[in-house]
């Protein structure tokens, strides 16, 4: 990957951090503490959480009692990982800047290695997960949390209908070539690719991720700092436009929840697991 590539998302990410912080990362808590417990992460094992943002994965590991190392090539969102745990008193997880492509970090290090959201959109996947493999030790685990079919995910479905509303020129999702999310939604891709980074015993299972909205702003704060696509997506908006999005979602959030309250929202997730 070049250094002008890696420069680009970095920027990219920085500029999202505290978006994502704030709106996205409280969303995931359930998520990751369902993921470790299928990954059997117990007190006082090592973990590694790579592309890990502002915590969502690194920081359920701490409070079980893993000693953890959280990476991410955004220095703002290690930066905000790392205000968490002080915060919360946890000293036992520690953050450091590095491309997923290319861990600093020796060979069979870790008990578990894993990503929440982050290795599941990066440009080179299986080499993501080879260098997670890599520094997993002999008989360690690894874990990738990543979407299923974006047929079935309604916030995406949602936001995209919302965008059409107010620019019917909108093309949506190219067929072709999706956004990067996507890339390991088929769980037979997915497993693959854990078994050619030399991964062995693995298992795909998709569970269901809920999310609850009230309003129109509070999903697009959702989806727009959940990464730096869906930022791109509305670039060419007017502000009047953007406006008009949340009142849509507003809208379709009402129909959805029951006497005013909040609406779930649901999405199919893989959590992948692999033995070393």
């Amino acid at each position: 990957m070049s250094t002008l590539h890696v420069d680009s998302a970095r920027e990219a990410w920085d500029n999202i951090a505290a978006g994502y912080d704030q709106f996205v990362a409280p969303t995931e808590i359930w998520l990751a503490n369902e993921a470790l417990r299928r990954a059997q992460l117990r007190a006082g094992e090592t973990f590694l959480d790579v592309a890990a943002g502002p915590g969502g994965l690194s920081l359920p590991a701490a409070r079980l009692g893993a000693k953890v190392v959280a990476t991410d090539w955004s220095p703002a969102m290690i930066a905000r990982l790392e205000a968490r745990a002080r915060e919360e008193g946890l000293a036992n997880v520690s953050g450091r800047v590095m491309d997923c492509h290319a861990l600093e970090i020796d060979d069979e290090t870790f008990d578990l290695t894993g990503s929440q959201f982050g290795v599941m959109l990066v440009p080179d996947q299986p080499l993501a997960l080879r260098e997670m493999a890599r520094v997993t030790r002999r008989g360690g685990r690894v874990l990738l949390v990543a979407y299923g079919a974006p047929d079935a995910i309604e916030f995406l479905h949602f936001f995209i209908g919302a965008l059409h509303a107010v620019d019917p020129a909108f093309p949506g999702l190219p067929a072709s070539s999706p956004p990067l999310e996507f890339q390991v939604s088929d769980p037979e891709v997915l497993r693959a690719r854990l078994a050619g980074a030399g991964l062995a015993r693995v298992t795909i299972d998709t569970v269901t991720e809920r999310l609850e909205f009230r309003s129109g702003e509070e999903l697009s704060n959702w989806i727009l700092f959940s990464n730096p696509i869906a930022g791109a997506l509305t670039a060419h908006l007017s502000p009047e436009q953007k406006i008009d999005v949340r009142r849509i979602l507003d809208g379709m959030l009402r129909e959805r929840s029951m006497n005013g309250g909040r609406a779930t929202l649901t999405s199919p997730v893989h959590i992948g697991i692999g033995v070393k």
